[in-house]
């Protein structure tokens, strides 16, 4: 559903983004991630139509960006950071407004309103005035506005940011649910919330990504190699004894009533593991990646001592 081949942005002579590819498919929560300034809004800024590139190409659906913007935008619900609220409209009036911005004929945008008014929530305030509500209650208003017209794509830029934790929670739940019937792209530097809520993250750092995968591999990857802790019930010196014998496992480690097995980062042995340990008699209990934690990943691919500071 997203699709973005060689992008490349400057604004002047400074290089915004840089030459960066990527897919996200239909059905996925994907989450750009990186420090402030290294690119994202920008790039979903091209995404939505709202920038053009200097090079390169971003398809939402098939339509390119660049030459096919308005009916790409029809495939697009849009959450920015700063999101355009009309603080003495009310609720309903809002909704009802970007319904028919979005080309909802009155019958459908009403109908539309009570659907997104329950899947954000916002029941109690619909005809309160959009100026009265907490700003994590008008964070659901922007998702509401974005989600207006059933969109295949929905791109949402820091859409936690300011808001309390219990509103963060709500929100990162509803994002989730979201993500079961739409593409979902979300742009944020806050590294707890892409473990929650994204099956695969986009690291971007300086305008070029550097690295791109879901968690596990990303943490298999820089660690150069797989670890995988066992819990297995049998006896210890046995079960030792076979899992360094099971092919690929380089080193086995004991931690406590478990049993952490290390590999090359490109094997998982954990279905020959089982196989083993059903073949010996042993009852395995479980079979866990252990995993570097996304804020080591993040620190690992975006500090380096010998660059040099950004202007």
């Amino acid at each position: 559903m997203i699709r973005v081949q060689n992008l490349t942005k400057y604004y002047g002579k400074r290089l915004a983004v840089d030459n960066i590819s990527f897919n996200v498919g239909k059905g996925e929560i994907v989450g750009l991630l990186g420090p402030n300034a290294a690119g994202k809004t920008t790039t979903m800024r091209i995404l939505t139509g709202f920038l053009m590139p200097t090079r390169g190409d971003a398809f939402i659906a098939d339509h390119n960006m660049a030459t096919d913007s308005l009916e790409g935008r029809r495939h697009i619900g849009y959450m920015p950071e700063s999101i355009p609220l009309y603080t003495d409209m009310k609720v309903r009036d809002y909704l009802e407004f970007f319904g028919r911005i979005r080309g909802l004929d009155a019958k459908q945008t009403r109908a539309r309103i009570d659907e997104v008014v329950q899947i954000c929530h916002l029941e109690e305030y619909i005809d309160v005035i959009v100026g009265k509500l907490s700003r994590g209650f008008r964070q659901r208003v922007g998702i509401a506005q974005a989600i207006i017209h059933n969109p295949d794509v929905l791109i949402l830029d820091e859409p936690t940011i300011g808001i309390d934790p219990i509103q963060v929670a709500q929100t990162r739940n509803l994002i989730k649910e979201l993500g079961k019937e739409h593409t979902v792209l979300i742009s944020t530097h806050i590294l707890p919330e892409v473990s929650i809520i994204c099956e695969r993250v986009i690291i971007i750092h300086r305008g070029k990504i550097v690295a791109e995968d879901n968690i596990e591999n990303l943490s298999a990857v820089l660690r150069g190699a797989r670890r995988i802790r066992v819990e297995v019930k049998g006896p210890a010196d046995k079960i030792a004894i076979a899992l360094r014998r099971v092919p690929g496992v380089r080193r086995v480690m004991r931690e406590g009533d478990f049993f952490v097995v290390e590999s090359p980062a490109e094997i998982d042995p954990r279905a020959i593991i089982n196989e083993t340990m059903v073949k010996s008699g042993w009852t395995l209990l479980s079979a866990e990646s252990v995993e570097m934690s996304l804020e080591e990943i993040f620190l690992q691919l975006t500090t380096k001592d010998d660059e040099e500071p950004e202007q």
